[in-house]
């Protein structure tokens, strides 16, 4: 079984907060999944809990909405299209963008936790 995320918390993992006050915006979260099919949390005892897949389909939805400025229509049809139609290259091209940008920031975090590894061994060695 996998982890389940509440949605408090999948608003601070997409950084969707207020910016004055530091507080998650769940509303966005909410209205993306009346409109967007594909998210649907878990509802247990009244609370939604996200999958790691579903957090992943957020993932995206937010790199077409905010990063590259897409409508909601826009960014639905490319979440329906298919990997394999020769027709949508520009929308498979949007996807590879976003698994790029994925891959970078992954290597961005694993760059600065071994150069904090590489101070904390410092200040040791003396």
């Amino acid at each position: 079984m996998s982890k389940l995320f509440n949605i408090s918390e999948v608003s601070k993992f997409l950084k969707l907060t207020n910016t004055v006050t530091k507080k998650p915006t769940n509303y966005i979260l909410r209205y993306w999944e009346k409109e967007f099919k594909q998210v649907k949390p878990l509802l247990i005892n009244n609370r939604r809990y996200y999958t790691e897949k579903q957090i992943e389909k957020l993932k995206l939805i937010k790199y077409l909405l905010k990063d590259k400025g897409l409508t909601i229509n826009g960014a639905k049809s490319i979440l329906k299209s298919k990997e394999n139609s020769l027709d949508s290259l520009n929308i498979n091209q949007l996807k590879v963008d976003y698994r790029k940008q994925k891959i970078k920031n992954i290597g961005k975090t694993i760059i600065s936790k071994i150069n904090k590894l590489k101070k904390y061994g410092k200040k040791n060695s003396h």
